[in-house]
C-alpha cells in the first residue's frame, strides 16, 4: 500500500507541475485560470488520496478536504474569471462573447 500511496503522491505532484507550466505558457488570463484550476484540483485530489492511503486513520479528514476543494475551486475560478472579464480588456482572438449583453449579472441595455 505504501507504493500505491507514493504513486498517487507523485501523480499529484505531476499535476501541480503541469498546472504551473500551464499558467506560464497560456496566452491570456482566462486560459491561465482554467489551466491552473483544473490541474491543481486534480493534483490536490491525487495527493490527498495518496496521503489517505498512507495513513488510513486520516481518511475521513482527507475526504472532507477533497469535498471542500471540489466545491470551492470551481467557485473561486468563476469569481476570478468574472472579475477579469469585468476589469480587463478582452483577448483579441475572442471568437464569441456570451457575456457581452450582461454586466455584473444584469442585462446591459445600452447596446
Amino acid at each position: 500500500m505504501e507504493i500505491v500511496s507514493y504513486v498517487f503522491m507523485i501523480i499529484g505532484g505531476a499535476f501541480y507541475l503541469l498546472g504551473g507550466l500551464g499558467i506560464l505558457r497560456m496566452p491570456d488570463t482566462f486560459n491561465r485560470i482554467q489551466a491552473g484550476t483544473k490541474a491543481t484540483t486534480l493534483g490536490a485530489f491525487a495527493l490527498l488520496i495518496g496521503v489517505g492511503i498512507a495513513n488510513p486513520d486520516w481518511i475521513l479528514k482527507v475526504l472532507l478536504i477533497i469535498i471542500f476543494i471540489a466545491i470551492s475551486n470551481p467557485i473561486g475560478s468563476s469569481a476570478l474569471a468574472k472579475a477579469t472579464y469585468l476589469s480587463c480588456e478582452l483577448p483579441s482572438n475572442l471568437v464569441q462573447d456570451d457575456l457581452k449583453d450582461f454586466v455584473g449579472g444584469q442585462k446591459n441595455d445600452s447596446n
